[in-house]
């Protein structure tokens, strides 16, 4: 299946180059579209913060890579317990590498959200 997803072409900085466009800040994508994410640190993750992708449900979403900032960290429980209740399943990594994986994943076609804290 043919996938328009966004490629991540850069990150640092504070941002992230997005299809060849400069967003500053964190990023988040669900359903192939690319919007600010207000989150700046891993103990800012909760369920509200990630309400699009929990919304989207598994219909749209196989699972979340989360891109906890410049090292990687377990995400709350509480975050883990909402994405496993919709069936998501979960990929955190530290931001660079959740990037990385976030377009490999799409270049396949997969059905990938994603939720990276700005490095």
């Amino acid at each position: 299946m043919a996938r328009d997803a966004p490629s991540i072409d850069a990150y640092g900085e504070g941002g992230f180059r997005v299809a060849g466009e400069w967003r500053p800040g964190s990023l988040l994508i669900v359903d192939d579209a690319a919007r600010d994410w207000p989150v700046t640190s891993p103990a800012e993750l909760t369920p509200d913060a990630l309400a699009p992708v929990l919304i989207a449900g598994r219909a749209s979403v196989e699972f979340l890579v989360l891109g906890m900032g410049a090292a990687n960290a377990l995400p709350p429980r509480e975050l883990r317990e909402a994405l496993a209740r919709t069936g998501i399943g979960l990929e955190f990594l530290d931001t660079p590498g959740a990037a990385q994986l976030y377009n490999v994943l799409t270049s396949e076609g997969r059905r990938i959200a994603c939720a990276l804290i700005a490095v």
